[in-house]
């Protein structure tokens, strides 16, 4: 866990987000949390990192989410470098 970003500000986001029951609430709460960017640029993220999982080349990927070559060299760090956290959430997905 990154301890740049764990404080009690973030504990109270990750558990309000961990109460979100379905996929409505979640529309509702990143609604009003976040402004319409902030949810395209996260939801272009996880794409990405879906796509680099699959093994799909930066070109495919820029065409299907518009990400620049900057943000999908930035998602494959995480994928490689980071907490494996994708890997889990993609898991859980396929259950």
């Amino acid at each position: 866990m990154n301890s740049k970003i764990k404080d009690n500000n973030t504990d109270f986001l990750f558990n309000a987000v961990l109460q979100l029951q379905n996929l409505e609430e979640c529309y509702q709460f990143f609604e009003d949390l976040c402004t319409v960017s902030e949810i395209k640029a996260l939801s272009q993220r996880i794409a990405v990192a879906k796509m680099l999982r699959d093994k799909r080349v930066y070109s495919d990927i820029v065409a299907a989410t518009g990400a620049s070559t900057a943000t999908i060299s930035r998602v494959n760090r995480s994928l490689i470098y980071g907490c494996d956290a994708y890997d889990m959430v993609f898991a859980r997905l396929e259950k």
